[in-house]
């Protein structure tokens, strides 16, 4: 009878990236990310929408003015942009680019609930805020770690 004294567990190879095979990926994840984003600005455009419609102000008191519908689309795609930005930049440098992406993205968005609880608007208003940071999150994070995840070998 052999006896094995290893744990059973063989290291994965690593994939043979050369630059060709490292720009397809890139380009990839480039693609899916701007669909996703186009996604995420339309959801939470009509989601912004659907709350000025039952009444929320969206006013923040220190400017007196109302945040308009586009700049929520402008604002939900600047920052998406940025988190494709991240994707690919730990696809290019992470040895596990989809969980550092997921980490990172979770973490930011988090760090992004803050403004809306401290501005100082009305209930309704933060509370469409919050819902409105986690709408293109929801759309972003897992499109973009599913699309690490196939691309990182």
């Amino acid at each position: 009878m052999n006896r094995m004294d290893d744990t059973g567990v063989a290291a994965r190879p690593a994939p043979v990236r050369n630059s060709a095979t490292r720009r397809l990926a890139v380009t990839g994840l480039a693609v899916t990310g701007l669909a996703a984003t186009l996604a995420a600005m339309v959801a939470t455009t009509l989601a912004a929408a659907l709350a000025r419609a039952v009444g929320v102000d969206f006013e923040i008191p220190d400017g007196g003015e109302a945040i308009p519908l586009p700049g929520f689309a402008v604002v939900t795609g600047f920052f998406s942009v940025v988190g494709i930005v991240i994707a690919g930049a730990l696809l290019r440098w992470s040895a596990r680019p989809a969980g550092r992406f997921v980490w990172t993205a979770a973490s930011l968005t988090t760090i992004s609930l803050v403004p809306p609880l401290v501005a100082g608007a009305d209930t309704a208003t933060t509370a469409a805020l919050l819902v409105l940071h986690l709408v293109p999150a929801a759309i972003m994070i897992p499109t973009l770690a599913r699309s690490l995840r196939t691309r990182s070998g």
